[in-house]
């Protein structure tokens, strides 16, 4: 049952790592994950979301209700520096948390200009598996600091170009990609600074558009696949889809994970506060 909101929000912030000690699963310039990509640098004007969004995703593993995991848009400063500050919050529920136990909150702050990251939080107790993170990002050193909390070690970093943490890296990308840029079979990429283990190269393939059945109606949507390696949790490179409205607030639908043994969906069970119109379909 572990990692089924770890699932949830690395791959809703861009980045999916189905092992808590990150070995081999990670997308990492592997050769046989080697494709067309595009990086994005500079921010859009206007952004896709606002403070008040409020998200809410519902997580199934087979038959079972997994858990729960909501997002949620805030304003704050950070040394003078306006910036949204997005917190994710997971919890098992039910019949689930009988046997699993989870509760995870993650929390980034990134700026409202340029969509850098200032601080990033990970704390989460996964059935007595305990990390406890902050980061804190020094864009005029070009550094960041990791506090490891639990063990209490930190950890420094030289920071590169349009580096991201997990959360501010779906809400960077909802700025900056230009739908009429975007070719099916190429890839999305940017850098993701990821625990303890460093920055490496993130990549997500475009795979076109699709018409979902949802809870609210017909949505279509963008369709992505993070590239991941196969292994001990994923049945492919190619095992884990997420689908993103195809409307002005680009929000997650759907997330799906075909794993070694079942698999995870995640739906989007409630949302409010959004920026722009949430587009249904009408039959």
């Amino acid at each position: 049952m572990r990692n089924f909101l770890m699932l949830f929000f690395l791959s809703y912030g861009l980045l999916v790592n189905a092992q808590q000690s990150g070995s081999g699963d990670l997308a990492l310039n592997s050769e046989k994950n080697k494709v067309t990509h595009k990086s994005f640098k500079q921010p859009k004007k206007e952004s896709t979301f606002q403070p008040g969004e409020w998200l809410k995703f519902r997580m199934h593993y087979g038959f079972l209700n997994a858990s729960y995991a909501t997002l949620h848009v805030k304003a704050n400063m950070i040394k003078g520096v306006p910036v949204y500050h997005v917190i994710g919050k997971g919890r098992t529920s039910g019949f689930a948390s009988i046997f699993f136990n989870v509760d995870d909150t993650y929390e980034s702050y990134f700026g409202m200009e340029d969509g850098k990251p200032y601080k990033f939080i990970r704390k989460i107790n996964e059935g007595g598996y305990v990390k406890d993170y902050e980061i804190n990002f020094d864009h005029k050193k070009d550094t960041a600091v990791l506090n490891d909390k639990k063990n209490k070690k930190t950890y420094d970093f030289d920071l590169q170009d349009s580096i991201q943490d997990l959360l501010s890296a779906f809400y960077y990308l909802r700025n900056n990609y230009d739908p009429e840029d975007l070719v099916e079979g190429e890839a999305v990429k940017l850098k993701m600074l990821y625990d303890d283990e460093g920055i490496f190269d993130f990549k997500l393939k475009y795979l076109g558009t699709e018409i979902l059945k949802t809870k609210f109606g017909k949505v279509e949507c963008y369709k992505f696949r993070p590239l991941v390696q196969s292994g001990r949790v994923f049945k492919e490179q190619e095992s884990l889809t997420l689908w993103v409205s195809n409307d002005d607030n680009r929000i997650p639908v759907r997330i799906q994970a075909d794993l070694s043994v079942g698999s995870i969906k995640v739906d989007l069970e409630a949302y409010n506060g959004l920026k722009n119109q949430f587009k249904i379909i009408m039959d």
